[in-house]
């Protein structure tokens, strides 16, 4: 069988499985899962963050985000409180341990893009973010075809 060199998008996808494993993996080690770290890096650690704006902001449909936050109040990461300027709103706000787990979810996550950008340097960096850009503008168009 001949050898094929993989498509841009399977390198893209065999880095971010590589990435999420390396999330999950440390995330583990506290207790925790890349899907926590994220939502906790998500919520405003003063303010809370409303709960209709959390799956906007993470890029998540609602329900895809409730199972991982029923987990976060089980685990005593977050609590929910009504909304002081809207009744009918609920804010998520950070429990004392989920402000030290969003602390270490930080320094994983700005660690591990140290690393990568003091590897690669500042011109790499510039292109491979001006790459995904245009690949993020040629993906996000209605039709494919006129891309």
């Amino acid at each position: 069988m001949p050898h094929r060199e993989k498509t841009i998008d399977q390198w893209i996808r065999e880095t971010w499985m590589s990435i999420a494993k390396y999330y999950n993996e440390t995330a583990a080690t506290y207790g925790g899962t890349m899907a926590i770290g994220f939502a906790l890096l998500n919520i405003d650690p003063k303010q809370g963050t409303p709960s209709t704006l959390l799956p906007q902001k993470m890029g998540l449909e609602l329900t895809s985000l409730s199972r991982t936050l029923r987990k976060m109040e089980e685990a005593g990461l977050i609590y929910r409180e009504r909304h002081p300027e809207d009744g009918r709103s609920v804010l998520i706000k950070l429990t004392p341990t989920g402000l030290q787990m969003r602390d270490k979810a930080k320094e994983v996550v700005l660690g591990l893009n140290d690393r990568i950008r003091n590897r690669a340097g500042d011109e790499r960096i510039r292109c491979f973010l001006e790459t995904l850009q245009l690949i993020l503008q040629l993906t996000q168009r209605k039709n494919p075809k006129n891309a």
